[in-house]
């Protein structure tokens, strides 16, 4: 069974006093939780502090981007080294804003990643479609490309530990969400992809998390479908109820 993975991604949220706070509270929800890897992505003014305060313990820190290069004069960029020095074991990779916002294309993200899996930080790699992609019926091609571009050239013990989010770009802090049925496809596509792109062993062991407006109301029926291992959560991660309540219906359904 692949163990689920909740992931909260802050954005440009929360100040360091906002940040010290949330994790603590964070911390005391879920201190007895052991069967979900627990991931929380603050903004990079936040990692040193949060990255502290989690060095021990059941919650992962992660980085929302990262370079390629190891250092230069790349200015606003972080790189992999700086992220693992302040306790990051994860990095974000391709999320649509970086996408839509600031000209992320396949092969850029696929220079991350292989900076990222180099620098040993698993790459929680994101994927997926427009409104008007949807609805012009290019879902599934859209993904493909996605995954296809993010991976290339990559063989599969490069990427053994990477994890694929299916976020589809019209759910994203919008109040919609993607039914459990309409995530379920697409995440059953991505892993017959994989299947196809590598092994059916290799495709079995990879976790696919969803993401798109994830609340505690709908985590448990998304979880309950068979291809989906857990959620990348944008706006509920910023308040510890909600984001505890996601952690703990998500435990209780893997008891």
């Amino acid at each position: 069974m692949r163990k689920p993975i909740i992931a909260g991604n802050w954005k440009m949220n929360k100040d360091v006093n906002e940040a010290v706070q949330l994790v603590n509270e964070i911390k005391r929800g879920v201190s007895d939780i052991d069967n979900v890897d627990i991931i929380v992505c603050p903004p990079y003014v936040d990692l040193s502090d949060a990255g502290e305060m989690l060095a021990s313990g059941n919650i992962g820190v992660g980085g929302q981007n990262c370079f390629w290069e190891k250092e230069g004069a790349y200015t606003g960029e972080i790189s992999v080294g700086m992220l693992k020095s302040v306790g990051c074991g994860y990095v974000i990779i391709g999320h649509s804003e970086r996408r839509k916002y600031f000209g992320e294309t396949n092969e850029t993200v696929n220079k991350r990643i292989k900076a990222a899996i180099e620098g040993g930080l698993v790459p929680i790699i994101c994927v997926g479609e427009t409104l008007e992609e949807r609805e012009a019926g290019k879902t599934m091609d859209v993904v493909k490309d996605h995954v296809e571009g993010a991976l290339s050239g990559f063989d599969e013990g490069f990427i053994k530990d990477i994890v694929i989010a299916y976020e589809p770009v019209w759910a994203i802090g919008t109040g919609k969400t993607a039914t459990p049925d309409q995530a379920q496809e697409v995440h059953a596509m991505i892993r017959k992809l994989l299947e196809d792109l590598y092994s059916g062993e290799w495709a079995a062991g990879t976790r696919i998390l969803y993401g798109g407006s994830v609340k505690p109301s709908n985590i448990e029926e998304l979880m309950k479908q068979e291809d989906i291992d857990g959620g990348l959560i944008g706006g509920a991660s910023l308040k510890s109820e909600g984001f505890v309540d996601i952690i703990k219906t998500t435990s209780g359904l893997y008891a």
